[in-house]
């Protein structure tokens, strides 16, 4: 009796935070897979009934303007690139901030994380403001510091595309720095007074104590920035002005969006959505296996 009173107190908690939880995730996941199995859209809004698979049939069938394997494709591209420079100037910088001999750390690491703490509509504005073809400070500089020709950044795919990856890149390599930075600093200095007694380069101090001791903590921020990376909507939409030039800077997301919002496809919106949960989840889970990072280091 005692024990179902103690259990029925620890229920009584909880339950606002399950509501909760209930109304602004699992209700609308629940709600988002129905969709994805329903004809509605703009023609359908109060007469959509559930139709099957179709609308995943469509995704991987139907011409779609732009077509959905280049968008995939660009999607990737887009993911891996900004994780590599996310993880190795994020890494970097933290490997020269953890230096006992640098001086000013707490300023420098102020500024660092700047990029980061900025919110993303301002960021991504003012970077496409910079990317301006006549009077952006980033054509000047190559202007007027390099010699070169401006570049119209905004107004081709290729070029609207690097900017894009540009903005993301500078906006995200502050999360990775202050991870690692704190795994760094959690490493204990006597392995590295060993390796050092021991005759080992940096390189293989990096090697056999830096990188083993920060992969658990590296490995699942990593899968955090290919999540945040891949559903970035804010800095593709923002910079390029919605997929310009003639939507050929989409990636799932905002191709998610646009079906959605633009088009009124409701169901075909979500069904993409449900496309990009099972390529995310599919990614983590074996990411997080062949990494071994839930294991102990020793």
């Amino acid at each position: 009796m005692k024990n179902w009173r103690h259990n029925a107190y620890v229920f009584f908690l909880v339950a606002p935070a399950f509501v909760i939880l209930i109304g602004v995730v699992i209700y609308p996941f629940l709600y988002n897979i129905v969709l994805s199995l329903s004809n509605m859209s703009l023609a359908h809004i109060r007469d959509w009934k559930i139709i099957g698979f179709q609308q995943y049939t469509k995704i991987f069938t139907e011409p779609s303007q732009p077509d959905f394997y280049v968008v995939f494709l660009k999607t990737i591209i887009w993911t891996v690139v900004n994780l590599f420079f996310h993880v190795v100037i994020g890494v970097s910088l933290a490997l020269v901030l953890n230096q006992k001999e640098i001086r000013g750390k707490a300023m420098f690491r102020t500024l660092l994380v700047l990029p980061w703490a900025v919110p993303q509509l301002i960021v991504a504005l003012t970077w496409r403001g910079m990317f301006n073809y006549e009077y952006g400070s980033i054509n000047l500089i190559l202007t007027q510091w390099f010699g070169m020709h401006p570049i119209a950044w905004l107004k081709s795919p290729l070029e609207a595309f690097i900017a894009v990856i540009i903005t993301n890149v500078w906006l995200g390599f502050p999360f990775m720095m202050v991870i690692a930075l704190g795994a760094l600093q959690s490493i204990p200095h006597d392995l590295y007074e060993a390796a050092e007694i021991d005759g080992a380069s940096w390189y293989h101090k990096l090697k056999n104590i830096t990188i083993p001791l920060i992969r658990p903590v590296m490995v699942p921020a990593i899968t955090l920035g290919t999540i945040w990376t891949f559903n970035n909507l804010n800095i593709v939409w923002l910079v390029s002005n919605a997929g310009e030039p003639s939507d050929q800077t989409h990636l799932m997301v905002s191709f998610v969006y646009k079906a959605a919002f633009n088009f009124y496809r409701y169901g075909y919106g979500a069904a993409l959505s449900m496309v990009i949960f099972v390529v995310l989840l599919v990614f983590s889970l074996v990411f997080m296996r062949k990494t071994k990072a839930t294991e102990a280091v020793y």
